[in-house]
């Protein structure tokens, strides 16, 4: 779409002025304070701003968006800082001021009969997970940023995390929200109604807009019981297929008990040795590896042990921190896979009996276009999602194209844009989607253009111009 602001120079001085009036003493225009907040978890990102907004409120952000209006301010909102697409970073232009919700971290109420738990959008998702254990409940998403993620965050990019399996991403998960949009006025949806049919769900709009169609500043969130037993086990296979018919049969035994089955390929548990020192369950070699665990008010350990009798190795974890130190394999995995050396990230998802397929014809067509390429296909197979991530050739590997003192991030730099390219054509022609979870940002955005339906993207862009006719919310990003 045409921004009206994209273009702007940094704010003139009495719009600075007047945002600072409206944040009251919640603001910073220190240049060191502020570095932090501009540059992405990855690193691939960084912008500039002249301001840095911190309210602690709802209507300080509604006061701060009136002005912005009034002005043509572009707002950046950002939560924890810990997407991946560049969604929450400001241009480099310093076109557009910074407005964190960190502040706006209360947890409002938990409601136990209800089991509704309600939180601004600062909070942080440790946090929502201890309230709700709190009152004997649990909220089901989680993901390894949970020590600094923000629900705020997770909900504008509709995060998935290990969870998606049983009870769904962000979209399922939120009862209501609060939210100020465009124009200053606060959307109140923070009722959590289970059945409310009086005309569209915008809640819904908000969820995965990625801060384009207002601030979310408060968020209902549905709780579900603590389950009383969790069973955790770890297989190896030779091929995804056959981990997909564990699954279908897990699934079965379980009467739908599954929370969580994750997959992953050999290189990638041997990373996690050779950087962390962390030794694999499994004895022997297992091509395709995978992380089970199941929840229920009832003992589960017999029954996951029948899931995966068919597996050529497994092992049921025994005590909790045996399931902890399962679970530390998969979530210290990318960050093993950047300690190894630079990678193309791809968050993917292909419809869930075709994952296994693609996992190994996308890898074999990636490797033969890009000879060194070494992939690490690892994801959520109960939900298609898949971080299909392309390294660069091994140090001591011999390639014919690759020049004799070319870096592996040279190697990477060169290549980057068409490996995208071939893997998203790939994902499109499965019928897939380019973003599974971390939303589209600045970095995808090009390749939605490219790749995505018609008729969709011009509704998309047809509610932004709707809504914000300034496009003074998070220009630049998705659309």
């Amino acid at each position: 779409m045409t921004s009206p602001v994209a273009a702007l120079r940094p704010p003139p001085p009495a719009a600075l002025a007047a945002l600072k009036a409206a944040a009251g003493a919640d603001w910073t225009d220190d240049a060191a304070l502020i570095a932090p907040s501009l540059t992405d978890w990855r690193g691939k990102f960084t912008g500039a701003t002249p301001l840095l907004l911190l309210p602690r409120d709802a209507a300080t952000v509604a006061a701060i968006v009136r002005v912005a209006a009034e002005h043509r301010v572009a707002l950046v909102p950002q939560g924890g800082n810990t997407g991946l697409v560049g969604g929450g970073i400001p241009a480099a232009d310093g076109s557009a001021v910074l407005l964190s919700t960190r502040r706006m971290n209360r947890i409002r109420r938990v409601d136990a009969a209800g089991q509704l738990l309600v939180a601004e959008s600062g909070a942080i998702l440790s946090d929502v997970h201890a309230a709700a254990a709190a009152a004997g409940l649990a909220f089901p998403l989680s993901l390894g940023a949970k020590g600094s993620a923000t629900i705020g965050g997770l909900a504008a990019t509709n995060a998935g995390g290990v969870q998606v399996l049983r009870h769904g991403t962000m979209r399922a998960l939120v009862a209501g929200l609060e939210a100020v949009l465009p124009d200053g006025s606060i959307l109140n949806q923070l009722h959590g109604l289970v059945k409310d049919n009086s005309g569209l769900d915008l809640k819904q709009m908000l969820i995965g807009a990625e801060g384009t169609l207002g601030i979310i500043t408060a968020l209902a969130l549905k709780l579900v019981p603590a389950p009383a037993y969790r069973a955790i086990g770890w297989a190896g296979v030779d091929r995804p297929q056959r981990a997909l018919a564990l699954l279908a049969r897990l699934r079965q035994l379980s009467g739908g008990q599954v929370e969580s089955f994750e997959l992953m390929p050999a290189d990638g548990v041997a990373l996690l040795e050779q950087q962390f020192g962390l030794r694999p369950p499994l004895a022997g070699v297992h091509r395709w590896q995978c992380l089970v665990e199941l929840a229920g008010p009832m003992p589960l350990d017999d029954l996951l042990a029948e899931g995966l009798a068919d597996a050529d190795d497994a092992v049921i974890a025994q005590s909790e921190a045996q399931g902890q130190a399962l679970w530390r394999l998969r979530e210290e995995l990318p960050l093993a896979e950047r300690r190894d050396g630079p990678a193309v990230h791809h968050d993917i998802a292909v419809p869930v009996a075709d994952m296994p397929d693609f996992a190994e014809s996308a890898t074999a067509r990636v490797e033969a276009a890009f000879p060194g390429a070494r992939v690490m296909a690892f994801g959520h197979l109960g939900d298609g999602n898949l971080h299909f991530n392309v390294r660069a050739p091994a140090p001591d590997a011999l390639v014919a194209d690759r020049l004799a003192d070319e870096s592996p991030v040279a190697w990477i730099a060169a290549r980057h844009q068409a490996i995208t390219a071939l893997v998203h054509d790939l994902v499109a022609a499965a019928g897939g989607s380019i973003s599974a979870e971390h939303g589209i940002g600045v970095l995808k955005r090009a390749d939605l253009a490219r790749l995505g339906d018609p008729a969709r993207l011009a509704a998309m862009r047809a509610i932004k111009r709707a809504l914000d006719p300034l496009d003074i919310m998070n220009p630049g990003k998705i659309y």
